[in-house]
Parts: structure tokens; sequence; C-alpha cells
């Protein structure tokens, strides 16, 4: 059996998909990743064979820096940054405008690339990333059944009375102004009918006889795998089209001597990581390692592409570098603090990690609602809270007694039992076999 993957070359999208597939590996399937050149060596990590297919003008393998990206990217990529200070709103209308030109990149061309790497590779399973809109375009015209795995909170496939890039909800603590809610709305819509329209005009290209859809971002796989924990999701009043959960997807990390040594210590320590693109945040990060110092808190800061001086005074005891094996440290860690990506939480909710949740953009918001929801952290604003509000946070969620700590080890022990690769695997091989 060969299982295909199909990816954005982007190392935050293909680490959860390469972990999915581990699966396929262990039951001795072949399993070939369809990606850009960017995160070849991740894939060659995984002991896969990759075929190139590059999706969008941007890439990142672990940190992704602007001036490694080509013209137009390095634009919208620092557009996007100065938009983050702006505050959440102005940082959403910004990515729902750049949304016509970063998501399906050369639609046609991309799409008919797709369908000739699974002429060639000729998969009995494909598993695709839901944002990788021009491949799922191609296999949706073509009539391909594939795994259709949605990474982050739920809503980054919207349902009826939804429109993607709107969160359907938003923590206690960030109080959006109900005027620029009601023009990002406006935005939202206009940015979802021209996106459909472009969706509709390619499946014609590809298909003369392509049936055209009412709102593309709607459009999913028969077989619907969120890649997010069941309890998290839940309770928010969301119906979801059929589907499964997936938890989180465990992977293994390459061992490393001095973080090993590290972690061995044996003191509690918060892992800090606002992921690939939002370290930029050097004022964030700077205002987090303070209220680290004031709480009295152990670290390990991943710093991305801010410098470690950025920090301040380092202790120390604090392990800091530019890019951590994020999974080995959140198996040690006493608490997270995360800007509420996909990996972060769902790698932090699967080891029983309590979560401070700093969001700044697209499903990150419903996110830190689903974890101020459910008990297990707490939400703050990134641009607002000072060191106080993110000491007092920190203390809390660290603590031995926080109360989330027992619904967070419910959670992660049932994941342990029923992992998401294995789900996954049982979804496809149903899915194959006709079973609902």
């Amino acid at each position: 059996m060969t299982l295909l993957v199909i990816s954005p070359d982007y190392a935050s999208h293909l680490l959860p998909l390469a972990a999915l597939a581990t699966a396929w590996q262990s039951a001795g399937d072949d399993v070939v990743v369809a990606t850009g050149p960017a995160t070849a060596p991740i894939v060659a990590e995984f002991g896969y064979r990759r075929t190139d297919l590059p999706l969008g003008r941007g890439a990142n393998a672990r940190v992704i820096r602007s001036s490694e990206q080509d013209a137009a990217e390095a634009a919208s990529l620092e557009g996007f940054f100065a938009a983050t200070r702006r505050g959440m709103v102005p940082t959403l209308a910004y990515q729902a405008r750049e949304r016509l030109t970063d998501l399906m990149w050369q639609p046609v061309e991309r799409a008919r690339a797709t369908l000739a790497v699974i002429d060639e590779v000729a998969p009995d399973a494909i598993l695709v990333d839901h944002l990788a809109f021009s491949a799922r375009l191609a296999l949706h015209t073509a009539g391909i059944a594939y795994g259709d795995v949605v990474l982050g909170h739920p809503s980054a496939l919207p349902v009826p009375g939804e429109v993607y890039g709107y969160p359907p909800a938003w923590p206690s603590t960030l109080r959006p102004d109900p005027a620029e809610l009601a023009d990002l709305r406006a935005l939202c819509d206009e940015v979802a009918r021209r996106f459909t329209d472009q969706w509709n005009t390619t499946a014609v290209a590809l298909d003369p006889g392509a049936r055209a859809v009412d709102d593309a971002f709607m459009v999913h796989g028969e077989t619907t795998l969120f890649n997010y924990p069941a309890e998290l999701a839940e309770g928010d009043g969301r119906m979801l089209p059929p589907h499964r959960f997936l938890g989180s997807t465990p992977r293994e990390e390459p061992a490393a001597d001095d973080v090993d040594a590290w972690i061995a210590r044996g003191e509690p320590f918060v892992y800090v990581s606002l992921g690939s693109f939002l370290s930029v945040r050097d004022d964030v990060l700077a205002r987090i390692a303070d209220a680290l110092r004031r709480a009295g808190l152990r670290a390990a800061i991943a710093t991305g592409t801010t410098p470690a001086s950025a920090l301040g005074d380092v202790p120390a005891g604090w392990l800091v570098a530019d890019y951590l094996p994020q999974v080995r440290l959140l198996g040690a860690a006493a608490a997270a603090v995360t800007h509420g990506g996909n990996n972060s939480v769902t790698e932090a909710v699967g080891q029983g990690v309590p979560l401070v949740v700093l969001p700044f953009s697209t499903d990150q918001f419903a996110g830190a609602a689903a974890i101020e929801r459910t008990g297990t952290g707490r939400a703050l604003d990134p641009n607002l809270d000072d060191v106080d509000a993110l000491a007092e946070a920190l203390g809390e969620v660290a603590d031995p007694g926080f109360a989330g700590r027992a619904v967070l080890e419910r959670m992660a022990a049932a994941q342990h039992a029923h992992p998401g690769p294995l789900i996954a695997y049982e979804s496809l091989a149903r899915a194959a076999r006709g079973v609902s």
C-alpha cells in the first residue's frame, strides 16, 4: 500500500501530517510526501520519499524569515508582522485581504501538477492539508477520495452561518470593537465570494463539466480529520460535518544531548514558543521573559527570529535557542506559553501541559477561547496585557495544584490510548472499504 501526503512547504504544516503517516510506515506501507524543497530535511528525518510539489510562493523549514522569501512573500510577511502590532482585528483584516494571492498560488498549474503527482505515485490513500487549496481543488474536481486534515481549531473549516477568517469565538480577555468586527465580517464575506469565484473558474479550467460550489471555504473531503482534541472543540455549539477528531499527532524528535541534559535536572520549567512566524514579536517575548523572572520560574524559550539579547538578562538556569525540540520539552514542562498555533496547543494538551495563550491571528482566538472554556489554561492579549498580568497567569498555570491539570491528564491519557495516527489510518481504511 502507498500513502501520499500532500503538504504546503511549511514545517508547521508538514510535521503533524508526517506524524500521522507513521501509522502507515509502522504497517510496512510506502509513504510519499508531495511538498516543496524547504521541508525536504523533515521528510528525510521521517524516512519517507519526497516528490516535488510546491503549493505556494512561501516556504520555511523551521523558522520563517522574510529575508529568505521571494519579494512578494517577504512584503506580505512584513505587512502581517506590522498588523499584529496594531491589534487583533487589523491583523485579521490584513490576512483576509492577502488571501486572494496566497491561498491559491498559480491554481490551474498547481492543480494540474497535483494530478500529475497522483498519476506518478498511484497512491492507495491520500492525506491532504486542508489549507492546500489548489491540491484539494484538483482532487475535488477529479472525484478522487482523500483524507482532509484540518490543522488548528476546527473553525478553519467554517460551517453554515460562519465565514472563513472571522472568529466564531473570542476569549473573555479580548474585547474587539463591534464596529471593527462588522467591517471585518463584511470583508471576510467579500473574500469568500471572490475566492469561491476563483475556485469555480479554476475547476472549469480543469474540467469544463465541473459543478460550481457555493462557498469554496466550506468544501471538504469525504473523510474529514480534525487535528484537534475533541474536548476542546465540543461544547462550543458548532455543528461540524461528519468527521473524526485526531486529538494530537505524537511524533519522535531526534535526541539532543544538551536539551536532554537540561531536562534531566528535574527542575520545573515553562516552555515558551510563539511559533515559526510570530517569534518575530520580540517585544512580546521580552515581556514574557520579564514575567517569568518576576514569577521566579525557570524557562526554555524558543526565540525564532528574535535575538536572545532582546530577552534581557537571561538567568543561568534557562535554556534559550532560536529552535528547540518542542515535543521533548513539553514532555517535561510544568506549563507552556504559546500564540495558540495548532502544533503547540495539540502537543501540549497531548502531554497534559497547561497553557498561557497569547493569540494574534486566524483561528488562534477560537482556540484560546476553547482553552479558557475548558479551564485548561489562561488567555491574554499579547499587545495589551502587561508583565504583572503575565506573571500572575504563569504562576497560576505552572502551579502543581492548577485545577485544569486533572482535565488535561484525562485528555492526554485518552490520546495515548488511541493516538491520532491510528485514528487517521483506521478512518482512511474504512473509507476505502466504504464503511462510514
